[in-house]
């Protein structure tokens, strides 16, 4: 099962960061969380981990549609979004936001999950267009 929506870029981790959250945020979508993982794996348990950023995004207009049709659905939210080192460059995963709907069954949320994975596609595909490595 394909969950991911991936694409390579020739970038340091440090300079595609900011680039990601700002083609994110061209397509509305707040970074509500930074989750640092090689950090916070070596602080927590002592093991070294490449260099992998979790990003939380959230649309806020496509978050209250959704929470307004299942209140559930906040276990879910935000979408989530992965920087991480790769060879060559840098890897961003970002989460299909149908598996929401899929997980839930509820057909209010197909068209919502729709909109996001338009929207969130399209912030990848610029980054694709100016940074493919």
């Amino acid at each position: 099962m394909n969950y991911t929506t991936t694409v390579a870029l020739g970038l340091s981790i440090e300079a595609a960061i900011p680039i990601v959250k700002e083609a994110l945020q061209a397509q509305g979508f707040g970074t509500l969380t930074e989750i640092d993982v090689k950090s916070t794996l070596y602080e927590k348990i002592g093991e070294d981990f490449e260099p992998y950023v979790i990003l939380g995004a959230c649309n806020p207009r496509l978050a209250f549609r959704a929470l307004s049709a299942e209140r559930e659905i906040g276990t879910l939210l935000p979408c989530n979004v992965v920087v991480r080192q790769s060879e060559g460059g840098v890897t961003v995963d970002a989460l299909d936001p149908a598996i929401m709907a899929k997980v839930t069954g509820n057909p209010e949320l197909g068209p919502i999950a729709e909109e996001a994975a338009h929207l969130i596609g399209e912030a990848l595909a610029g980054l694709k267009e100016r940074f493919a490595s």
